[in-house]
C-alpha cells in the first residue's frame, strides 16, 4: 500500500502556517449572486497583491462548496478565474434548467446537459488527487442510500483517501462528485456512483448536499480542518485561521400558494428544499459567529443582531477559534430598495431555477461585493500567495 502524500502541493501544505479558507453556499442558479461577490473579492485581493494573474486558489488554502457552491468551489480550486465560472453559468444556465415533460417519477430537469458541461469544465478524468487541484477542496453531498451526509475532502491523509483502498475517495472523477452535490430532489435525478468497480455494496445514490445540515459548509469546513480525527489538524486562533463564507441570498418568506394538486406538489417540493437550505445556512452562520470572531456580516435576527466583534483598543483578539466574514444578500423588497436595487422584484430572484433573472442576480452580488473590505482580513494579508509551485511574498496593498 502506497503512503499518502501531498504530492505537487507539498510546497504549500507541508509546513504549518496561518490558513485561509473559503466556503460557498448552495442555491441553484442563485450561485450567480455569490459569483458577483467572489468577483469583487478576487479583484480586491488582486489589487492588494498587485498581480494581474491572481486567482482565488492562490490565496485560499481550502475551498468548500455545497450544491451550486460545489460547482464554483471545484472550478476555483482547479485554477479558474471567477469570470470563467460566470461564463459557465451564463452560457449554460438555461440549457441545464430546460424543463422536460413532467411525469410522476420524473425530476424537473434532465441531468445530461449538466453532466456534459461539468466534464468540459473539470476534465472527464480529473479527480480529487493533488495533481488536479491548486488548493484543498471539500464537496458536500448526501448519500441517499445510507441517508447520511458525505463531505468529501481532497486531504490526502483523510481516512478514506488512503491510496491503497479499492474505494479510495480521491479516485472518483471530480465531475461526478460535483454532479452528486447538485442533484437537488425534484430538480435533478440522483447521481449513482460505483465507488468500487463491480461491488454492489460500494455503489450509492447521491442527492444534493443542500439536503444535509451543510448547505452553508463554513462550520463543517472549520471542523474538518482543525479536528485531529480528520488528519489535517490545522491550528485554531484568530491569527491562525480565516474563514470567508459567501451566500446565495436568503429571504424570510417563501410566498407559498395552493393551486391544482399536481403543480402544488412540485411547488411544495421546491419550496421545502429552499426552506431547508435556508435554515441550514442560518444555523452554520450562527455557529461561525459564536465560535469564531465575526468581522463582517449582516444582522441574523432582532435578538442576535450581527454579532460582529471589531478589534478595539481593549480587545484586538477576542480569543475565538478563527476569524470569520460572511457576505450575503437578503432577497426582500426592503433590503433591495435600501441597496439601490428597488427595481428588482424580490420574489422573482428567489427560485433555485430562476434562469430568467440571471442579470438581476449578478447585480445583487455586485452590490454585496462592493462592500467587502479586504483590509478586515488583517494579518492574513501578510501571508504569501501560492502560484504554480511558487511561494509569492506579498508586495503590500495596491491602489
Amino acid at each position: 500500500m502506497s503512503a499518502p502524500s501531498w504530492g505537487p502541493l507539498g510546497y504549500r501544505f507541508e509546513a504549518p502556517r496561518p490558513r485561509r479558507m473559503l466556503a460557498l453556499d448552495g442555491g441553484g442558479i442563485r450561485g450567480l449572486l455569490s459569483l458577483g461577490v467572489l468577483a469583487a473579492l478576487e479583484r480586491k485581493l488582486a489589487a492588494h497583491y498587485r498581480r494581474g494573474d491572481f486567482r482565488l486558489c492562490h490565496f485560499f488554502d481550502y475551498i468548500a462548496g455545497t450544491s451550486t457552491g460545489a460547482i464554483t468551489a471545484a472550478a476555483l480550486s482547479r485554477g479558474l478565474s471567477v469570470q470563467q465560472v460566470v461564463d459557465f453559468y451564463q452560457l449554460y444556465g438555461e440549457e441545464i434548467f430546460k424543463k422536460r415533460r413532467w411525469g410522476i417519477w420524473n425530476s424537473l430537469y434532465r441531468n445530461g446537459p449538466l453532466e456534459q458541461r461539468l466534464k468540459q469544465v473539470y476534465g472527464e478524468q480529473s479527480t480529487l488527487e493533488a495533481g488536479n487541484l491548486n488548493s484543498l477542496l471539500l464537496v458536500v453531498m448526501r448519500n441517499a442510500t445510507t441517508d447520511s451526509a458525505w463531505p468529501l475532502s481532497s486531504n490526502p491523509f483523510a481516512m478514506y483517501n488512503e491510496p491503497g483502498l479499492l474505494h479510495c475517495n480521491l479516485r472518483v472523477p471530480l465531475w461526478r462528485l460535483v454532479r452528486a452535490s447538485t442533484a437537488a430532489p425534484v430538480f435533478f435525478p440522483a447521481e449513482v456512483i460505483e465507488w468500487e468497480v463491480g461491488n454492489a455494496e460500494q455503489t450509492f445514490a447521491f442527492v444534493d448536499g443542500g439536503t444535509t445540515a451543510y448547505n452553508n459548509p463554513a462550520f463543517l469546513l472549520f471542523r474538518m480542518a482543525t479536528e485531529p480525527r480528520y488528519r489535517l489538524g490545522w491550528q485554531r486562533g484568530e491569527d491562525k485561521l480565516l474563514i470567508v463564507s459567501v451566500g446565495t441570498g436568503e429571504n424570510a418568506e417563501l410566498g407559498l400558494t395552493a393551486e391544482d394538486p399536481v403543480s402544488n406538489l412540485v411547488t411544495a417540493g421546491k419550496n421545502t428544499l429552499v426552506s431547508l437550505m435556508s435554515q441550514a445556512a442560518y444555523d452554520q452562520d450562527v455557529n461561525c459567529r459564536t465560535i469564531g470572531r465575526c468581522i463582517a456580516g449582516g444582522p441574523i435576527d432582532l435578538e442576535l443582531g450581527d454579532l460582529v466583534l471589531p478589534p478595539s483598543a481593549t480587545a484586538k483578539d477576542w480569543g475565538r477559534a478563527f476569524l470569520y466574514a460572511r457576505y450575503n444578500a437578503l432577497l426582500e423588497p426592503s433590503w433591495l430598495e435600501t441597496h439601490g436595487l428597488g427595481d428588482i422584484d424580490a420574489a422573482s430572484v428567489r427560485g433555485l431555477d430562476a434562469v430568467d433573472r440571471m442579470p438581476e442576480l449578478r447585480r445583487i452580488g455586485d452590490v454585496v461585493g462592493a462592500a467587502i473590505k479586504v483590509e478586515d482580513f488583517g494579518v492574513f494579508l501578510n501571508e504569501p500567495l501560492y502560484v504554480e509551485g511558487q511561494v509569492v511574498a506579498p508586495l503590500g496593498a495596491g491602489a
